[in-house]
């Protein structure tokens, strides 16, 4: 070998790592544009999103001072610190919890169990089709009906037609007090209004249900209602979350019916949401604190039900 050639090999060979370095490192150093945009993007929604609760959460933290001297994100200083909002808004909302609870449980389950056999007639029962069509027009006319078109016409069935004061007589035996009258009438006008939109909701998920098995269930001779317990209603789980936390979103803030139906805040079944409205209003101006404190600890239960059903809500709105 040539003084030459090993010349050239000592220089080659040092160079093919070099390359294969150079080469390697390269897509490491690039920064992944659209990717960091997205990333920015949704950081930017969530704090969109997030900021009215951080307002809300560090007003209910504040003093009175604090709250007018501070800017409303801004957390509270020394001095202005106090969580006694928290615990004078749950004083007086505890009632008000328990009603509403009382009466929203109740007509979200029933409501939706409702609109879940009306759907399973609209999609699997054999009748005409000109009936189904019809029935179905009904309820999405009834989805449609403004809260503010029936509350004369509601006032005057409960206190005119429908009486059931007597009907609660064994309740009124026990102790209960009279006023939970207008909880009842709550709870019935609540399931009443929601069937429409729970059937519309179920009639979608059972007319994309895969329809062999029910087909499979008929030809052994099932019966209806039996291929709706057996077959139907298990598969019906996701769509039941959906419903479940759409439903019990709305009976738990309406207020409009509350305030027709229950009107005064000092009724022992006045719900929280009526509580609320008048939470930390007095002739000394607006106790912004408490009613942060109490707007917060009134959301609590509704994002309890989104946490205990979110799987099947994923579920179900996907389908």
């Amino acid at each position: 070998m040539s003084e030459h050639d090993s010349k050239d090999e000592t220089t080659d060979e040092p160079t093919e790592p070099t390359r294969n370095a150079s080469s390697s490192s390269g897509p490491s150093d690039r920064i992944d544009i659209p990717r960091v945009g997205l990333y920015a993007v949704l950081l930017g929604l969530v704090a969109f999103y997030l900021a009215p609760i951080e307002a809300g959460l560090v007003t209910s933290l504040k003093t009175r001072t604090g709250v007018i001297e501070t800017l409303p994100f801004a957390p509270p200083f020394f001095g202005e610190f106090t969580a006694s909002s928290w615990a004078s808004a749950f004083d007086t909302l505890a009632r008000g919890l328990l009603n509403s609870a009382l009466y929203a449980v109740p007509a979200t389950v029933i409501s939706a169990l409702i609109g879940s056999v009306a759907a399973y007639g609209l999609t699997q029962a054999n009748w005409k089709r000109r009936y189904k069509a019809f029935f179905l027009a009904l309820f999405v006319a009834g989805i449609f009906i403004p809260y503010q078109a029936v509350l004369v016409p509601v006032t005057r069935f409960w206190s005119n037609y429908a009486q059931i004061e007597g009907l609660l007589l064994p309740l009124w035996l026990l102790g209960v007090d009279r006023d939970y009258t207008a909880l009842v009438e709550l709870m019935i006008t609540s399931i009443a209004y929601g069937i429409p939109i729970c059937t519309i909701l179920f009639r979608s998920y059972y007319k994309n249900m895969n329809g062999e098995m029910i087909e499979a269930a008929r030809l052994d001779g099932a019966s209806l209602r039996r291929v709706y317990r057996r077959i139907v209603l298990p598969l019906s789980m996701p769509m039941f979350a959906v419903v479940l936390i759409y439903q019990f979103t709305q009976i738990w803030n309406d207020l409009l019916f509350a305030l027709v139906l229950v009107q005064s805040t000092s009724s022992q079944a006045a719900p929280a949401v009526l509580i609320l409205s008048g939470l930390g209003v007095s002739q000394e101006g607006m106790n912004f604190s408490l009613q942060m404190a109490g707007a917060l600890l009134t959301a609590l239960p509704t994002i309890a039900v989104y946490v205990m059903f979110s799987e099947e809500f994923s579920e179900g709105i996907a389908t």
